[in-house]
């Protein structure tokens, strides 16, 4: 292939704004042979954040339009330029930064995309005035994505937040990046708003030069290869610079950071931390990834350094932040890393071990992997503080807070850097109850909603039933001995489904957690789809015991054994919900209210089946 000369392609800035009104008009568009737009709104967010501080976001990179070379072409996402508009140029490089930008700050509609999980969502985008100017809140802290009606509400359906109006947002301090660029009637309103306040105008005014001004004035590098590249060209430098669109991870850049001084990252990552995890009883820790690792390092190197700045009396609003962000791996130096990484291989060990005395034995039923990045942190920091009794029941509080509050799914890398030094602090007794703690809450009617191992909170329940003791009904055997040499063990119907859809009994009740407990493969098999009046019997039968001694096995399981003789679901149901609260209630160490008042929404058959097929093909 012919090499590009000097006069193939021209390097310049453009205005952002420019950039976007290109876009708009269909001026410039992209090749059909273009992917779509997949970026989740946390990236965005990370975008407008590093745009509003003037910082770089990478080149863009077209291609001339007009030359022998011709490809279909499409609009960017979210422009509609005129039917038949022929652009002037075609995004080979940046599409996702300028889909991004363009459908945030310029297009003025509810900008339509994904979250962590690749669902579609569609929002807006605002920045909180107040902490953007509060010299202490990271950028992309400050800036939050709503949902289309501009109201967030809890899981509860109460609303936490509401800019459903203009005068909302002025109340609120919560300005709308759909306005970035033409900012002055906004303005004009919240000066009305507040009454053209001598406070609130030196505050936008303040806001406007440090947020708005660099998205006014921001100038994006651009490459344009010139119309009479060659077509093999075009196709070769589109290769090269979408490599598949997946950025470099941290630990790819971290690994190519350190070679730098000759220490080569993915050898030690393999050679030194997953060998040491090798072993039967660190199985629980086969689904920790290098990331996963990194992080833990990270929060243990941050915390250091903020242990340094005040040993050197450095005021603690103006203390580093302890974290593990992208930001924060990213300048972890290697000797922080040389420092740190014997010590949190032996946390996460300490970790496996801790969790086994919480009866997590496997992965398939970890509750969140994410935990166990703040868990390896703190057991590392703490030190021989963690082992004593008391600060094991202090950890094993904090853990089931996270767990059945469920805070550890979707980003939590803001309560990793709360946890580290939050538990430390407990476990030495230099601080109270850690945030996690407080923050926890767990609803009664959550229960009737666990239909599958998806949930974190299911899985917890399962080995909290393990930690109550709970035996194999056919032959007494405790259930973690069982899971633990004995793969066929499973979470299973008591009530059985066949008989539940005979008796005419609500799908989303009996496919609910309270009604199943962790039995093995044959017992389930003896249960079958018999009522439990009649398979008790067959159980003592084939256990060649009495029935009062395989009741007292049922009742490990925290279930009522006279209530199943009965074949009284609505008793058993009600009396295993209280049962299961009650548990739940000692290892968080709080107090939980089963005011009968919340309904859990009610799945048809399809509905449950589906989310069953679904939860099999996630996990085998």
């Amino acid at each position: 292939m012919a090499a590009l000369t000097d006069e193939a392609f021209s390097i310049d800035k453009r205005p952002l704004r420019d950039l976007l009104r290109q876009v708009e008009d269909g001026r410039a568009q992209l090749p059909e042979f273009q992917r779509g737009w997949v970026w989740p709104h946390p990236n965005i967010t990370a975008l407008l954040a590093s745009v509003s501080q003037g910082f770089p976001v990478g080149t863009v990179m077209t291609l001339q339009s007009g030359g022998d070379v011709r490809f279909k072409h499409r609009p960017i996402e979210g422009a509609t330029p005129p039917p038949g508009t022929e652009p002037e140029t075609l995004v080979l490089d940046g599409q996702q930064r300028l889909t991004s930008l363009f459908q945030s700050i310029k297009l003025g509609d509810p900008v339509i995309t994904q979250d962590l999980r690749k669902h579609r969502v569609s929002g807006w985008f605002y920045v909180d005035m107040r902490a953007v100017l509060d010299g202490q809140t990271d950028r992309e802290d400050a800036i939050h994505f709503l949902p289309e009606d501009r109201i967030v509400r809890n899981f509860r359906g109460e609303v936490t937040r509401d800019l459903s109006s203009r005068d909302k947002e002025c109340e609120a301090h919560f300005f709308p990046l759909s306005c970035a660029l033409d900012p002055d009637q906004w303005e004009s309103d919240f000066e009305e708003y507040w009454d053209l306040g001598k406070e609130k105008r030196l505050l936008w005014k303040e806001f406007d030069k440090a947020f708005l001004k660099p998205f006014a004035h921001y100038q994006v590098p651009v490459i344009s290869l010139g119309r009479n590249t060659a077509r093999q060209a075009v196709c070769q430098v589109f290769e090269n610079v979408n490599t598949g669109g997946v950025s470099l991870t941290v630990f790819e850049l971290l690994t190519a950071t350190f070679a730098a001084d000759e220490f080569d990252l993915r050898r030690h990552w393999e050679k030194e931390v997953k060998a040491a995890w090798q072993a039967p009883e660190y199985r629980i820790l086969k689904d920790v990834s290098n990331t996963d690792f990194l992080q833990s390092v990270t929060l243990l190197a941050t915390a250091a350094r903020s242990e340094d700045a005040m040993a050197r009396g450095v005021a603690e609003d103006r203390l580093p932040r302890v974290g593990c962000k992208r930001k924060d791996m990213l300048e972890l130096r290697l000797d922080e890393f040389v420092r740190f990484a014997p010590l949190v291989v032996q946390g996460f060990k300490q970790a496996a071990k801790f969790l086994h005395q919480q009866f997590v034995f496997d992965t398939k039923f970890l509750p969140y992997g994410t935990q166990l990045i703040p868990l390896a942190a703190i057991l590392s920091l703490a030190g021989q503080d963690a082992q004593s009794a008391g600060a094991q029941h202090k950890l094993a509080r904090w853990y089931w807070c996270g767990v059945f509050g469920e805070l550890y799914g979707g980003s939590t890398e803001t309560r990793f850097s709360h946890d580290l030094p939050d538990v430390v602090g407990w476990i030495r007794g230099t601080s109270g109850e850690p945030r996690t703690v407080e923050a926890a809450q767990f609803a009664p009617g959550r229960l009737l909603t666990l239909r599958t191992r998806n949930s974190a909170a299911y899985k917890g329940i399962y080995a909290l039933l393990l930690k109550a003791g709970a035996m194999d009904w056919r032959t007494g055997e405790k259930a973690e001995i069982t899971a633990y040499f004995d793969e066929s063990i499973d979470i299973h119907h008591i009530f059985p489904k066949a008989w539940c859809q005979g008796a005419g009994e609500d799908p989303g009740r009996y496919n609910s957690i309270i009604n199943k407990t962790p039995l093995t493969a044959r017992t389930n098999r003896i249960i079958g789809g018999s009522a439990p009046s009649d398979y008790l019997v067959k159980l003592a039968k084939s256990a060649e015991s009495t029935p009062e001694v395989v009741h007292g096995h049922i009742r490990s399981h925290l279930a009522a054994p006279e209530l199943m003789e009965a074949d009284d679901f609505t008793s058993f149901l009600a009396a295993r919900k209280a049962a299961l609260l009650a548990r739940i209630s000692a290892e968080m160490g709080k107090v939980i209210v089963d005011d009968g008042t919340e309904a859990a929404p009610v799945l048809d058959e399809a509905e449950v089946e589906a989310l069953e097929a679904a939860e099999l093909a996630e996990v085998f």
